[in-house]
């Protein structure tokens, strides 16, 4: 019973990933900068685990690219998924090794947020060097964090409160795991 309730919010969580960037699709700019995929990610890492977390991170953007154009599959689609894949598995690692408090919600949230961000950079820079184009500090620091800063905002608002209201109600961890 606990694998089928990881695969159904790992579904609902994909679902989530695929359908929230339509609030912003009409204005590609607002997009990156709300980083409407990074939030059901980061979710599930935090609710499912770190396998379910990672998996879905990585095919979120991929799928999306796939089914509706955007994000573009080379280079951006590519770098997000290593980069939400690593948003999912810090979120679900951190979050089963560290309590279930509102500051351990806020270190492995930034954490993840951080070492997801750096894979961004290190996975842009082989795919751009790959396609012939420079990849350099300024745009990696631009594009992982400057540009981001409303996106890094809500996640930092709405994560650690809905994560910690799931806690709460127990949809995560033992809810996952079968009853402790």
């Amino acid at each position: 019973m606990k694998n089928t309730k990881k695969l159904v919010l790992s579904a609902l969580f994909l679902a989530i990933g695929l359908i929230l960037p339509f609030i912003t699709m009409q204005i590609p700019a607002v997009g990156k900068m709300l980083c409407p995929m990074h939030i059901p990610v980061l979710l599930c890492g935090f609710i499912v685990g770190w396998p379910y977390g990672l998996l879905v991170g990585f095919i979120t953007p991929l799928l999306r690219s796939v089914l509706f154009g955007m994000p573009m599959l080379v280079p951006n689609a590519v770098c997000m998924a290593f980069e939400l894949a690593a948003y999912g598995f810090v979120a679900g690692i951190l979050s089963q090794k560290m309590r279930k408090d509102m500051k351990s919600l806020y270190i492995a949230l930034v954490a993840a947020m951080l070492v997801g961000r750096v894979v961004w950079g290190l996975v842009s820079a082989i795919v751009y060097t790959l396609m012939g184009a420079g990849f350099t500090w300024k745009l990696f620091f631009m594009g992982g964090f400057v540009n981001a800063i409303p996106g890094i905002l809500i996640q930092l608002i709405l994560i650690p409160l809905l994560v910690n209201r799931l806690y709460a109600a127990g949809v995560t961890g033992a809810a996952c795991e079968g009853e402790r």
